[in-house]
């Protein structure tokens, strides 16, 4: 039996079906879902998701937000809650390029750490279709 996994922001439903195995970034590092895995809520660091399909490998980044496990007679589904996700197929490598450029000519005056999470998500990016 799969893992129903299901990516969400407050604008759309990003990527939903079943994977063998879902590798998320927590705050706290690394976590991966598998069927049958306990219920779990981990808070998601800026990151890569990785859904290990039987048709192969499918990327994503998201800007923080958690993922919420639940098992409810044998089905195991995780929710991905983000205020942003893109799949990588989606993301426009010269407008990540430019916004990490953008953030980083403001990083010097940036008091309240704005720009430094800017550029995280603008890397996370990068590093994920680079």
């Amino acid at each position: 039996m799969a893992l129903e996994v299901h990516i969400v922001t407050p604008e759309r439903e990003v990527w939903s079906g079943e994977v063998q195995e879902l590798i998320a970034r927590g705050v706290d590092g690394e976590v991966g879902i598998l069927t049958g895995h306990a219920p779990l809520l981990v808070q998601l660091a800026i990151g890569p998701l990785r859904l290990l399909r039987d048709a192969g490998e499918l990327a994503a980044v998201v800007d923080g937000g958690f993922l919420h496990v639940s098992s409810h007679e044998g089905l195991t589904r995780a929710d991905v809650l983000a205020s942003h996700a893109e799949l990588a197929d989606e993301i426009d490598i010269g407008v990540a390029r430019h916004r990490m450029e953008e953030w980083e000519g403001r990083e010097a005056e940036d008091t309240d750490g704005v720009a430094k999470g800017e550029i995280a998500k603008a890397m996370a990016r990068i590093k994920l279709v680079g």
